[in-house]
């Protein structure tokens, strides 16, 4: 352990002091003697600021985030806060008379408790300002006190009482203790490890506990949660006082003892009371003891020296640091919160810090590395040029370390500083500051680059070397324009090479100033290594996959088995070993090696493992020896187990050495290897080397090894391809001497000489590849090959690839030797059981005596339906269908039966089919056999095909047939088919039979309803349903077979719930009977003289319009307008009235004029809406005025129609008619109903009439052209009623005519198909409309003609 800095001040020594570290960083010491005065030192023993006190430091403490220090004095009721940001101090007054003795800073929010004397508290909220004095607290001196994370605040005092209070200083527990309490802390208690994790969680929650020294002898802990059970833990007599104890880990507590022993305990309930560990540390007196969680490290000071031990494994002592000059005693220890400082102070006055841990930063460039050794020291060093090592002394502590040729460069933040290195000596070159905070500098002999903020800035270390030019000091990547972000760099000799968030690799080259290659990768680029020379490059993208780059082919290897933990990569720097590198995590080295010229072409593969010991980083990889960085800031070298083959070789074995020529053929170390086998005079060994020479195309070593074992045809066949120059024709012939034949014929096929890949199949008698590599390089030679080939394999009894050689050999121009082939094939399908395609090739061949042999064959191989096939092909059809019978061919006997002649071979054939469950060719060879009562039989027992069974009986008018049906669906239980089928064999007395007896009248009714029946068969229904009081049934079937007083007779009957359709069914009745007594039944019931109940006026319409009294059914539409019009339904009576003159003008009969003025006037209404809504107040005024005339026939609503005729005329400009309705409403019995919101409008209106009017437009009359208002429907001119139009209620005019396609009615075109861009109907029908089935009609004479009586 290294010592930072020693502070021994003249005005300290003698006495005892304190000091604390600054929390969280630890950037800060605070330090106090006899002086009066507190220093506050930097972390490299700098002084940066004092506070005067009034007296001798009572107590100081730093807040949760080190920003302030509080600090209290004798003699003196202020705190003095010194704020670590400012560099200032403040007085706080304490408001207590009392002198104070205790302060404490909260571990959550910013509380600070202060003590007094006399026992008192005061609380004080830095955030609030707010001071909360609680007087009384204890009723001596607080001597000590702990706050925990919910802000308890626990304390001590001398009149042996502990206090718990809340923030408020509210107490919430007290409990006495034995003797004078001290050191008290907040803690956890370990729980029982068998409790679940909910359980577990609850108590670690509820067991608030507190410890507490008492009396220098004993360890209280006092549980919030349960009070009445404290534990006393009591020591032996022998260890001496307690002069301090920790908490650390889960529950455990570190003891130290005044006699130098430091005893460890648990607070788990069943261990409680045990010492788990216990050590001597020191032989006389331990002073202090202090735990680093960060660091798991636990120290102990006494008899002038320090003991660190491991929290992981307390028994291992990890340091000793001696202090031989404190003979006075030690003081007190303690770490800062990252656990990279301990500082000790002494009996004398003296205080001590020293380096536990440092930041592990390094960097090597070439055989250079340069590391931190202290925090503002770097040492550089050549390890392999045995320089030696130079140390820097720096001036901040550095986040970033980077060495280059020449140079060394650290910084923190966005600052960097340059030196020199000189032979001996270091000189600071200058300090350039960034743009942004750099992440990582890279340096090489005359430029360095700093990566910041996604940016890379390339530049000059010391311009005044070049006379460069201004454009080559200093150049920003990215540029302006390009999107991306940088994410790593790296510099060497030639290249400035980096990675983006983009997946670009750019290579940009110094000596030119310009970029020179650049690579796409599909993700983002997280590191990159490049090797020294710049050529090959290993990335890391953001799935943590690893891959070797080679800007030179601008080609791609991932690297095998690589680690997503992997923090880095280091390329060999000894010259021989250019292909090897290792990538690192934290506890292990893998050693790669790229092969950039094997027979299989480029490709990475991993060499082996090698455990890293814990905290070393990787620097620099020289053959085979890894030199890392320590956490103490030391080198160590580390040999990869990779290349222990460098290591002495005679005393390994030969298991040992066998692994170590595999290691060395992975390094393609061939020198080593060739000792190795040496040493061991192995055949294995030597066939190894060889085949590993061949592998990598070391043609001349492999010869040299062939030699040394006697391979005289290797060494031979090796001399005569040593010359060829052309890399895939050497690897080619390589390929094939290590028997990888297909990799071979790869290569000879990329090769200048393809045709050595066809030799060399031939040679082997590979046919198969032979024949593909024939395509390519000679295609008229492969049906001869494919004969051959064939002939071979047939010889050999491989029948199917005979087969298949026997077809690749026909050519289609030779014809003999076709004609082998194609007996070849069918004799080949045949044989090895591919019988299809020999019976294809045997129906193609002329000879009908191969058919029959192939037939005969595949008879006996029992392959009787192929054999069938070709003995018909043959026109064997005896054979033939015979064999199809054997083997059951039904479908081919089928197709022969036409041959056949003889019933017997059908029926035989219906038989089998039936047997064999096919019933479908079972019914066809029955017809054949005529044969019908079994074709009924089989479509209704098997098939479920009655209809087809119908059919049949139809046409064969079999009477057996039809009861065989109607059997068959009265087992189904399906009385309705059953029924049916009767009824269609015209066995209408069992059908109604069996309708009666199963209660299906209905269906038997539907039936014969939908058939050509007799009205007896009426009459029977009929008479069924009489009997069974169902009155609409019997009607409807009385009315089928013409009994019309019946029907109506049972229809007048109906229950009222099928009175609706019973009626619609008496006027049907009465309209086919033309009976006037019936049809005055009828009205007479309508009318309610029966029953006393009137029928809907519908009925009536109905009535009339069924007898076809037009006339009647109009003046009965009219009084049903009537009603709904007096109802106020004017929708409804507009509905009836259009329905009524649409039905007459279909039969040609002249409209009445009531029926046709009713309709214009409910229009007219109804256009009111449809104009108001679309803001067209004329026109609404106008039909509004129609309608007002007429009032009379809006008796539900005469005051909202005025009210409204009065509104729509004024927003018009027709004062004139306003003022005219206007004086209407005022009538005694219209005023009084009048809308109160329009009341004094109107009323005002008739007071002070306005009579102007905008005068109506004239248009022609239609018929006479006499100009007449166009509201007008009247002609004075030829006394004609006008058609109006239903989209305006206007008269029609000549050239401005159409009609809706649906209702036939007229409207102006330009009105309608303005109407229409805001509505989607007629308003006459209703039926959806749009523009473009509108058409302009240009004679309207037809339309003339009156429709309506005059």
């Amino acid at each position: 352990m290294k010592c930072v800095f020693s502070l021994l001040e003249k005005t300290w020594l003698g006495t005892p002091i304190q000091f604390t570290w600054q929390k969280t960083s630890g950037n800060y010491l605070a330090v106090t003697g006899a002086d009066h005065i507190v220093k506050i030192f930097d972390r490299h023993g700098q002084k940066r600021s004092e506070i005067n006190l009034s007296g001798n430091c009572v107590a100081m403490d730093w807040d949760k985030d080190g920003d302030i220090l509080a600090v209290i004095a004798e003699k003196s009721s202020c705190i003095y806060l010194w704020d670590a940001n400012t560099n200032k101090t403040s007085q706080l007054d304490s408001g207590m008379r009392d002198q104070m003795s205790f302060l404490l800073w909260s571990k959550f929010g910013s509380f600070l408790a202060v003590g007094t004397v006399k026992g008192n508290l005061l609380i004080y909220n830095r955030q609030t300002s707010r001071k909360i004095p609680v007087l009384g607290k204890h009723t001596k001196r607080i001597t000590c006190g702990c706050w925990n994370a919910e802000n308890m605040l626990a304390l001590g005092g001398e009149d042996k009482m502990i206090t718990v209070s809340n923030q408020e200083g509210d107490t919430i527990r007290q409990t006495p203790v034995r003797s004078e309490p001290s050191d008290m802390q907040f803690c956890m208690m370990k729980t029982d490890d068998r409790a679940s994790a909910a359980e577990s969680t609850l108590h670690r929650q509820l067991r608030i506990t507190i410890s507490v020294v008492v009396g220098k002898k004993t360890l209280f802990l006092f549980n919030l949660n349960e009070p009445d059970n404290p534990i006393d833990l009591e020591f032996q007599q022998h260890y001496g006082n307690i002069v301090c104890y920790s908490w650390y880990g889960d529950g455990y507590i570190m003891i130290g003892f005044s006699r130098g022993i430091f005893v460890v305990i648990s607070t788990h309930v069943r261990e409680i009371g045990q010492e788990i560990f216990q050590a001597r540390d020191h032989k006389d007196s331990l002073t202090s003891i202090a735990v680093s969680q960060t660091l798991n490290k636990a120290a102990t000071c006494g008899d002038s020296c320090i003991k660190i031990h491991d929290l992981a494994e307390l028994k291992d002592m990890y340091a000793i640091i001696n202090l031989d000059d404190e003979n006075k005693g030690l003081g007190t220890l303690s770490w800062t919160d990252d656990g990279q400082l301990l500082a000790l102070s002494t009996q004398r006055g003296s205080l001590h810090v020293f380096l536990t841990k440092l930041p592990i930063l390094g960097d090597a460039c070439s055989t250079r590395i340069a590391h931190l050794t202290s925090l503002l020291e770097v040492t550089v060093a050549n390890p392999v040029e045995e320089e030696l090592p130079i140390t820097v002394s720096v001036d901040v502590e550095p986040n970033f370390v980077a060495v280059g040729l020449y140079h060394l460069a650290v910084g923190m933040n966005n600052r960097a500083w340059f030196y020199v290195l000189g032979e001996n000596a270091v000189k600071k070159l200058k300090d350039v500051e960034y743009l942004g905070t750099v992440a990582s500098v890279c340096l090489h002999s005359d430029y360095a680059a700093a990566l910041f903020e996604g940016k890379v800035q390339l530049h000059l270390i010391e311009s005044e070397i070049l006379d460069a030019q201004e454009e080559r000091e200093t150049r920003l990547f990215p540029a302006v324009d390009d999107k991306c972000r940088i994410l790593c760099h790296a510099l060497t000799g030639d290249f400035l090479i980096y990675g983006t968030d983009t997946g670009v690799i750019q290579y940009f080259y110094i000596e030119d100033w310009q970029f020179v290659n650049d690579y796409r990768h599909p993700v983002s680029v997280k590191k990159i290594f490049p090797d020294p020379n710049g050529t090959r490059l290993v990335f890391i993208d953001e799935k943590s996959d690893g891959f070797v780059y080679c800007p030179v082919n601008d080609a791609t290897y991932e690297i095998p088995d690589f680690s997503p933990t992997i923090k880095g990569v280091l390329w060999e720097n000894w010259p021989m070993d250019k292909g090897v590198f290792i990538a690192y995590d934290d506890d292990k080295v893998y050693t790669y090696v790229f092969h950039k010229d094997t027979i299989q072409g480029s490709k990475v593969i991993l060499a082996g493992g090698t455990k890293v010991p814990f905290s070393h980083k990787p620097l620099l990889l020289y053959n085979g020896e890894l030199t890392c960085q320590t956490q103490s800031g030391k080198i160590n070298n580390i040999y990869l187990s990779s290349h222990r083959f460098l290591n002495s070789l005679k005393d390994a074995g030969p298991n040992e050495l066998r692994q170590m020529l595999t290691q060395t053929l992975m390094l393609k170390r061939f020198s080593d290897a060739w000792e190795m086998c040496k040493i061991l005079n192995d055949q294995v060994a030597w066939n190894e080397l060889a085949t590993a020479c061949l592998h990598h195309m070391e043609v001349e070593f492999a010869i040299r090894v062939y030699r040394t074992i006697g391979n005289v045809g290797m060494v031979m066949s090796l001399e005569q391809i040593k010359g060829i120059e052309y890399y895939n024709l050497l690897a080619g012939h390589l390929a094939m001497f290590t028997n990888d034949f297909n990799l071979a014929q790869d290569l000879y096929l990329a090769s200048s000489c393809p045709v050595a890949a066809l030799e060399m199949r031939r040679d082997l008698q590979h046919w198969d590849s032979a024949l593909q590599l024939a395509k390519r390089l000679a295609p008229d030679q492969i049906p001869f090959i494919s004969k051959e080939y064939a002939i071979q394999l047939e010889f050999m009894g491989d029948y199917v690839n005979a087969l298949a050689h026997y077809e690749k050999g026909i050519t289609g121009d030779n014809k003999e030797h076709d004609e082998v082939c194609l007996a070849g094939v069918a004799q080949m399908s045949i044989r090895m059981g591919d019988i299809r395609q020999g019976v294809s090739q045997a129906l193609k061949h002329p000879s009908r005596v191969l058919k029959r042999d192939c037939g005969a064959i595949l008879e006996n191989m029992k392959q009787f339906s192929e054999a069938a096939q070709l003995y018909e092909k043959g026109l064997y059809y005896d054979k033939a269908a015979s064999v199809y019978i054997r083997c059951k061919n039904w479908a081919k006997v089928g197709e022969l039966l036409p041959h056949v002649s003889s019933p017997k071979i059908h029926l035989q054939y219906a038989k089998a089919k039936e047997a064999d469950g096919r019933y479908k060719e079972a019914v066809v060879a029955y017809e054949n056999a005529k044969q019908w009562n079994s074709v009924i039989r089989i479509y209704l027992d098997h098939l479920n095909s009655p209809e087809k069974a119908v059919s049949v009986v139809r046409e064969t008018q079999s009477l057996d047939g039809a009861k065989m049906v109607a059997r068959f669906f009265l087992q189904l239980g399906d009385y309705g088919s059953a029924i049916q089928f009767l009824v269609m064999s015209k066995c209408n007395d069992e059908a109604f039979t069996l309708a009666q007896q199963h209660n299906k009248m209905e269906i038997y009714a539907d039936i014969i309803g939908s058939e050509d029946t007799t009205n007896e068969d009426y009459q029977s229904i009929a008479l069924y349903f009489e009997g069974e009081k169902r009155h609409f049934q019997a009607g409807k079937f009385f009315l089928l077979c013409g009994q019309y007083s019946r029907a109506l007779k049972h229809f007048l009957k109906c229950p009222s719930s099928e009175d609706n359709a019973a009626i619609e069914m008496a006027i049907e009745t009465v309209g086919q009977a033309k009976d006037e007594l019936l049809t005055s039944q009828l009205i007479d019931h309508l009318m309610g003289e029966s029953d006393g109940m009137p029928k809907d006026a519908k009925y009536l319409f109905r009535l009339y319009m069924a007898l076809e009294q037009y006339r009647e059914a109009a003046r009965t539409a009219i009084i049903i307008a009537r009603e709904e019009q007096s109802a106020g339904n004017y929708r409804n009576a507009h509905d009836v009235l259009f329905s009524m003159y649409a039905e007459l003008k279909s039969q040609k009969i002249k409209i009445p004029s009531e029926m046709a003025t009713n309709l214009m006037i409910l229009h007219s209404y109804i256009l009111v809406k449809i104009h108001v809504k679309n803001g067209d107040h004329m026109k609404g005024a106008r039909m509004l005025i129609r309608v007002a005339n007429n009032i009379s026939k809006f008796p539900s609503h005469i005051v909202p129609i005025l009210t409204s005729t009065v509104i729509e005329c004024h927003r018009a400009g027709l004062k004139k008619s306003a003022f005219s309705f206007a004086a209407m409403l005022m009538r005694p019995e219209y005023r009084s109903k009048l809308d109160a919101k329009y009341k004094k409008k109107i009323e005002a209106m008739v007071r002070r009439p306005d009579t102007s009017e905008t005068e109506e437009a004239t248009t022609p009359c239609p018929f006479c052209e006499f100009l007449l208002p166009e509201c007008e429907l009247l002609c004075p001119g030829c006394k004609n009623n006008i058609p109006y139009c239903i989209a305006t209620g206007r008269h029609m005019l000549k050239d401005d005519w159409t009609v809706c396609p649906h209702c036939d009615f007229p409207a102006l075109y330009s009105e309608l198909k303005i109407m229409l861009n805001t509505e989607s109907t007629c308003p006459m029908c209703s039926e959806r409309l749009n523009f473009a089935q509108l058409k302009k009609i240009p004679d309207c004479t037809p339309y003339l003609r009156t429709e309506v009586e005059q």
